[in-house]
């Protein structure tokens, strides 16, 4: 894993997005995994501005995202069919036939589940798949308790998961999304975290043990997971100032003449 420690929230959307940026620069048909939320919008929201200040072309980009709540509405205001429109694709130039989102009104469950998983396939698999974190270590809906190997299926939520969406546990019990073993293959994962909220959650998945009791800590075992995430969501962790450090001294990791030259300099 990167660490990647930031001031503010603010730094923290600059950066994830853009490394979106980048891969959509670098690969016009890119497939990215998106990921709902608040703290997904002001990821969005850098996204559209830089369409509008750069034309950044999303005509041939191709998305695909976690989860939706099974037997809701695509046009109810919840629904993550809504919230994807609402944030990011109406204001872009996405192509309709590029956008994958499970279907939460299904004749089958199990088909549905299938053809996602099927479908990524024959797009290409996820070039970058963007999450963020339950205050539980959850990520899609993959709940504390969850096969780290599990695919696309209907999982039932929590209360803390239904009270942190919808302020109650009156929402939507259960939920198609993607499995760890899914969101596992894609090339790159970038998960952002904001606040003092998720900093028991980060900690558990970057210093803890890979358990199904946080299951973000599966992320351990991906070759190339950048976490994006500013002080408050990094409160808890022992070796902070370790990864701020690397961070900051990237480049001579990337470059290794940079730092001989720095040495050559001080001698």
């Amino acid at each position: 894993m990167e660490i990647i420690i930031l001031e503010n929230e603010k730094a923290v959307y600059t950066e994830a997005s853009a490394r979106i940026v980048d891969w959509i620069q670098k690969k016009p048909d890119v497939m990215i995994g998106l990921a709902t939320g608040n703290t997904m919008i002001g990821i969005y929201e850098n996204l559209i501005a830089e369409y509008r200040r750069s034309q950044l072309d999303f005509s041939s980009v191709k998305t695909v995202n976690l989860d939706e709540y099974l037997g809701l509405d695509p046009a109810d205001p919840s629904s993550f069919h809504s919230y994807m429109h609402r944030y990011l694709f109406k204001h872009v130039n996405m192509d309709p036939n590029n956008i994958l989102i499970p279907d939460p009104l299904p004749e089958d469950v199990e088909e549905e589940c299938d053809a996602y998983e099927q479908t990524i396939k024959e797009k290409g698999g996820i070039d970058v798949q963007l999450l963020g974190i339950g205050r539980d270590g959850h990520i899609g809906f993959n709940e504390p308790s969850s096969s780290l190997s599990a695919r696309t299926r209907v999982k039932t939520l929590t209360d803390e998961t239904l009270k942190d969406n919808f302020g109650s546990n009156k929402g939507p019990r259960f939920a198609i999304t993607m499995g760890i073993g899914t969101i596992m293959e894609a090339k790159e994962i970038v998960l952002v975290a904001v606040g003092e909220e998720k900093a028991k959650a980060i900690s558990s998945m970057v210093e803890g043990p890979v358990t199904a009791s946080c299951p973000a800590s599966a992320l351990q075992l991906h070759p190339r997971v950048k976490v994006v995430c500013d002080n408050a969501a990094a409160r808890d962790l022992e070796r902070a100032e370790y990864y701020k450090w690397i961070w900051e001294h990237k480049k001579e990791v990337e470059k290794p003449h940079l730092l001989f030259r720095k040495k050559e300099k001080e001698t």
